[in-house]
């Protein structure tokens, strides 16, 4: 996506966090920031990767320029270098019309390439070349065309057992990594967590915001986050979405960060007579023993079965997303739905696709 420059964000504000990490992140921006150096981002899924090169485009003198982010693992890899590099009319099947490709769009600014480790290696030569010779020839063309962008890069992957095993290029690490910049996942930097959690709600109505008590920030804060900022985020849409305007406690918490657990917990209906109930409780729990039981109706109350099953619906959704690190096609493989299903059940409950 390219997007044009309207109002630069201070630094804290798109870093947040006192921790000495996000301190730390912070004066890295701002060192690298003052050169055209290519910079390569290593740091787990959802650390947020994306918002670091923004950070350092914005803190630049790129600022007032282009930020195209391009994720090289979403695009298939027949159409990658049209998609970089731009084509002409008719170059291909499908070509209907000449197509600018995002290093021409970024002219002047800051191109990022995220997941640059699941590029193809016949691409990665190309790609070299463009960075070695700063110029780039469209796909059907013959027109070689100076460019001026600085390249931001990122992966998760560990780029030095790729080289090893031959699936990515040691020159062109070296050639994207000349500064290299360790984004540090979220569970290095737990303090920070009650911030974030601020800022991801400061947009939202005063209805949909959720309180925490202390056991439950306790709790967020002793949480290994596999999946990052990310994943706090979608657990604060989550928790809006099933609790606003609530004070969730402890085991709320627990709930929402491991829906799946509670829906393994959750009775089918009411035990019948003391036999039956013995009977369930001689069965091996599937839930591990530190989960928290899920709660249960209150005798005779009512089951609302609609809105039951449209809560499991959304807690799998969500949990779907955070396990394919945002990537709708691969989050509805997972959920055994069509790509277009997934989406239309995201519009339906309000989820909002995740950057990656």
């Amino acid at each position: 996506m390219t997007v044009g420059h309207k109002e630069k964000a201070t630094l804290e504000a798109l870093i947040i966090g006192t921790s000495d990490g996000a301190a730390r992140l912070r004066e890295m921006i701002r060192r690298v920031a003052r050169s055209n150096a290519s910079v390569m981002l290593c740091g787990p899924s959802g650390s947020g990767k994306e918002l670091v090169a923004r950070a350092i485009h914005d803190e630049g003198v790129r600022a007032g320029k282009a930020f195209s982010a391009i994720n090289c693992g979403a695009i298939p890899g027949e159409l990658i270098e049209s998609e970089l590099f731009g084509h002409e009319k008719g170059s291909f099947t499908g070509a209907h019309a000449r197509r600018v490709g995002h290093f021409e769009a970024s002219e002047g600014g800051t191109i990022f390439l995220d997941e640059i480790g699941d590029m193809r290696f016949d691409m990665q030569v190309k790609l070299l070349r463009v960075l070695e010779d700063r110029t780039i020839v469209r796909v059907g063309s013959s027109e070689v065309r100076p460019i001026d962008v600085r390249v931001i890069s990122a992966t998760h992957q560990d780029l030095g057992a790729a080289i090893a095993e031959g699936k990515f290029r040691e020159d062109l690490f070296f050639r994207l990594g000349v500064v290299v910049l360790q984004v540090p996942s979220l569970a290095s930097r737990a303090e920070d967590i009650p911030a974030l959690i601020r800022h991801f709600q400061c947009k939202m109505p005063a209805d949909a915001k959720c309180r925490f008590d202390a056991e439950a920030i306790a709790m967020l804060m002793q949480h290994s986050w596999p999946g990052n900022v990310r994943e706090l985020r979608n657990f604060v849409e989550r928790a809006s979405v099933l609790h606003g305007g609530e004070t969730l406690d402890a085991h709320d918490v627990a709930m929402l960060l491991n829906p799946t657990a509670g829906l393994a917990q959750r009775p089918a209906a009411p035990a019948k007579d003391a036999a039956v109930q013995a009977r369930a409780e001689d069965r091996p729990s599937v839930v591990p023993a530190a989960a928290p039981l899920a709660k249960t109706p209150a005798p005779g109350r009512p089951i609302d079965l609609k809105r039951e099953i449209e809560t499991i619906e959304l807690e799998q959704i969500h949990v779907a997303l955070d396990l394919a690190d945002g990537i709708i096609s691969e989050a509805a493989r997972l959920l055994t739905l069509k790509r277009t299903t997934l989406i239309e059940k995201m519009r339906k409950y309000g989820v909002h696709q995740q950057a990656a």
